[in-house]
């Protein structure tokens, strides 16, 4: 799609009535541009460390309500320039960063994938093939150091360390995140003429371990997010995924507060909450999507729209006591899966290819 295909799109409006407004989130994005660094790196805070994972779900974020704002379009497409800036060498990206220098040597599995679901996501949105051929580099190092990472099975391995060598084991939400920017990444080679049939095979493995050898990952099934984040990277699809959905879903929602991040402490997230609604939307499952988004609302804040990172709900206080920036992105993307406002959307609810 060109340029100006993409602006002929019809967007629709990046609200929920009655639940939250396209004010209140072009307010939560304002406070993604004003945390920008110099560079173009989106840490968790201003003043915090930057992670690429998170670094990019706000650059999502930015090209969702960069729509309408052309400020924002360029604070995105900064966010996506200082990916290609900071990757190191031997593939990949340190797991953390501050003030534009890396912290660790430490280079992980789920971070080096995710630009190619951000960077795809944002060409569905603008149709700038330009920009995602000047990108593509980025892009095709992180999924080759993934798929240096794949372990006996086709499990990718959680990172590499320090010292160059893999990790130990595997990882269930690392796998199914992994497995939606190897699609993403092949759909976006396609469409660049750059086609990676073997992404693809990568893609579709992963998925095979997700849904039937869930043994082979580490034990993590106290955090929600092992719960659908196999749904929200389209590995579990159909009846198998609301099965897996009903199964758990009064282990991890709490009524009028949110999803837990871990199942056994009473502390709700909006980052949780946000994801799983995009996976109930990439199900169809709107109305259910819509109740979780309003439970959640508690933790915006009324005058500048950010969010708090959770609440801790035994002794009623927020905690931590921060409004991370990837918390209001993650907020954003879940409206835009629920609504469809913008064709980036079609990330999440997996129909770029139907």
């Amino acid at each position: 799609m060109s340029t100006a295909a993409a602006a002929a799109v019809a967007f629709r409006d990046l609200e929920l009535p009655g639940v939250v407004s396209a004010e209140q989130l072009h307010r939560a994005a304002d406070h993604l541009v004003r945390s920008q660094e110099e560079d173009g790196a989106v840490p968790w805070f201003p003043g915090g460390h930057t992670d690429v994972w998170d670094h990019v779900e706000c650059a999502m974020a930015l090209t969702v309500t960069g729509v309408h704002d052309p400020e924002h379009a360029r604070a995105a497409r900064r966010a996506y320039l200082w990916l290609d800036s900071s990757r190191h060498p031997d593939g990949g990206w340190a797991a953390k960063f501050r003030q534009g220098r890396p912290v660790t040597r430490l280079r992980e599995a789920n971070h080096a994938a995710y630009p190619a679901v951000g960077l795809f996501h944002h060409l569905l949105v603008t149709g700038d093939t330009e920009f995602a051929e000047l990108m593509w580099p980025s892009v095709e190092s992180g999924i080759e150091f993934v798929l240096g990472l794949r372990g006996e099975h086709g499990e990718i391995l959680w990172a590499r360390s320090e010292d160059g060598s893999p990790g130990d084991h595997a990882l269930l939400t690392v796998c199914a995140s992994v497995h939606h920017a190897l699609r993403c990444g092949a759909a976006l080679a396609a469409r660049l003429g750059r086609e990676r049939p073997e992404w693809t095979a990568a893609a579709e493995r992963l998925a095979v371990l997700i849904r039937e050898r869930e043994e082979l990952f580490a034990d993590r099934s106290r955090f929600s997010m092992d719960w659908f984040y196999p749904i929200l990277g389209g590995a579990v699809r159909g009846t198998a995924a609301k099965e897996r959905l009903a199964e758990r879903w009064d282990r991890f929602v709490v009524p009028g507060l949110g999803v837990r991040c871990v199942s056994d402490q009473p502390w709700v997230t909006a980052a949780e909450s946000s994801e799983l609604v995009l996976a109930l939307a990439s199900l169809g499952e709107i109305e259910a999507g819509v109740q979780v988004l309003r439970d959640v609302q508690h933790l915006r804040d009324e005058e500048d729209g950010m969010y708090w990172t959770g609440y801790q709900f035994a002794e009623q206080v927020r905690w931590p006591v921060e409004r991370s920036t990837w918390t209001s992105a993650a907020v954003i993307l879940a409206v835009d899966a629920l609504t469809g406002a913008t064709p980036g959307s079609q990330v999440f609810l997996h129909s770029w290819d139907t």
